[in-house]
């Protein structure tokens, strides 16, 4: 069973609804971070950054990241395999700036936990904002809500997941587990 909950036209409405929120609330982008959230936060993150880009025409978005979580997740020790992590790539100081964090999904919520710590290992930002395509609520293990939601599907964990292909196919699609 797979049902799309967005796709092609409307996804795109979507994009660039949220791509306008962003420079509603920022104006100035320069003490802003966009940092996408490894592995599947990225292609989003990705997209929204050459949507600004375009959009600024000329004005330039000086901050752009990509942070991997492995080891900070709080399940990565009960793997049975190595884990390997995804490229990092934060290369300026995030001290005092404001973040925009970035993930696909928001499910339970440990993800984007994961991700604060990591963050706090560069140093101190001024403010962390989380936009998520796709907002699972009633799934909520921590008590973590996003800043920027493109679409929110009410679901339950058992069985459901939501896959986000923002490369080959252009959609969202909610499918079961199995498939």
């Amino acid at each position: 069973m797979s049902k799309q909950i967005l796709t092609g036209q409307k996804l795109q409405l979507t994009l660039k609804r949220l791509m306008l929120e962003v420079i509603e609330r920022f104006k100035s982008f320069d003490n802003v971070a966009i940092i996408g959230l490894q592995p599947r936060g990225v292609v989003f993150s990705r997209k929204l950054f050459e949507m600004l880009k375009e959009e600024l025409k000329g004005k330039k978005i000086p901050h752009y990241g990509e942070l991997d979580i492995t080891f900070y997740r709080d399940d990565f020790r009960r793997h049975e395999g190595t884990l390997t992590p995804n490229k990092l790539n934060i290369d300026f100081n995030i001290e005092d700036k404001q973040i925009l964090l970035l993930d696909d999904v928001l499910f339970t919520g440990r993800s984007i936990r994961a991700a604060l710590d990591a963050i706090s290992d560069f140093g101190r930002p001024h403010s962390i904002e989380l936009m998520t395509l796709v907002d699972r609520r009633y799934n909520r293990e921590l008590p973590i809500e996003a800043d920027y939601v493109g679409i929110t599907v009410d679901t339950r964990k058992s069985g459901l997941r939501v896959k986000v292909d923002l490369e080959k196919k252009n959609e969202i699609i909610l499918v079961e587990s199995n498939s």
